[in-house]
């Protein structure tokens, strides 16, 4: 077994019935136990502002503490118009300032888009991996991971009940711990 994990998970949906909200809960609920997943909160964070950087918000202070305490960062995206939602733009502005002192810096990444469309989010996904090697983060190469279809994967109380995609999370899962602990070691 692996050295205990805490992975930041940042969801950039922020809908009540968010599919990235389940598809995340899908991939702790499968991943190995040495992993813990602290669901990180974007919904309450201010524009980033580097106007505000002298004297940083509580909230930005509370979520750049939260991923800083984390040994890796899960993502997990919806696709708006062919890239990353606003909000978890913002997030990554937020956690990459100041200048010097990104809460992203060499850690540990893995990325999942979804929509309820055939490409599985395939913009947002490339287009969020593009940030991450700017910001110095090791990220999951394979599988890539767009999940389509999404829509129809979860039953009314939001668990999973595709076993193909349950499968395929579960080697997502495995690959991504590995991946942490060959960076991590």
């Amino acid at each position: 077994m692996s050295k205990p994990r805490k992975i930041a998970v940042v969801v950039g949906s922020l809908r009540k019935e968010s599919f990235s909200r389940k598809l995340a809960k899908a991939i702790a609920a499968v991943a190995p136990t040495d992993l813990t997943f602290d669901f990180v909160d974007i919904g309450q964070l201010q524009h980033f502002n580097q106007d505000l950087e002298p004297t940083p918000t509580a909230e930005w202070t509370a979520f750049r503490e939260q991923v800083k305490s984390a040994d890796a960062v899960l993502f997990v995206t919806p696709e708006y118009n062919r890239g990353i939602p606003g909000v978890l733009k913002n997030a990554i502005d937020v956690g990459s300032r100041p200048y010097g002192a990104s809460v992203w810096n060499g850690k540990p990444a893995a990325v999942v888009s979804n929509s309820p469309g055939a490409i599985g989010g395939f913009g947002a996904y490339h287009h969020l991996r593009q940030s991450l090697v700017f910001l110095n983060m090791p990220t999951v190469n394979q599988p890539e991971t767009y999940v389509g279809g999404v829509a129809a994967m979860f039953d009314e109380n939001g668990e999973l009940i595709n076993e193909a995609t349950r499968e395929f999370l579960t080697g997502f899962a495995q690959t991504f711990a590995d991946g942490i602990e060959r960076h991590l070691a």
